[in-house]
């Protein structure tokens, strides 16, 4: 009996400490620093007009989804 309460007890502080570490941080969309406003990097990016249909690259897992 003594057994079942403690894995109770433990399953309540773990769930407590989980919902009080999923409070931690900030939501919201992403800021830059302050100091690298002005420089945009596009990295890796390619060249082209966004929203512009991309052609498709046939794949194995083509006819189970088709």
């Amino acid at each position: 009996m003594r057994s079942l309460l403690k894995l109770g007890v433990v399953t309540v502080v773990a769930a407590a400490a989980a919902l009080v570490l999923s409070g931690c941080g900030v939501r919201g969309p992403l800021e830059a620093p302050r100091e690298a406003a002005g420089a945009v990097e596009t990295g890796n990016a390619t060249p082209g007009s966004p929203g512009a249909p991309v052609a498709h690259k046939p794949s194995v897992l083509d006819p189970l989804i088709r």
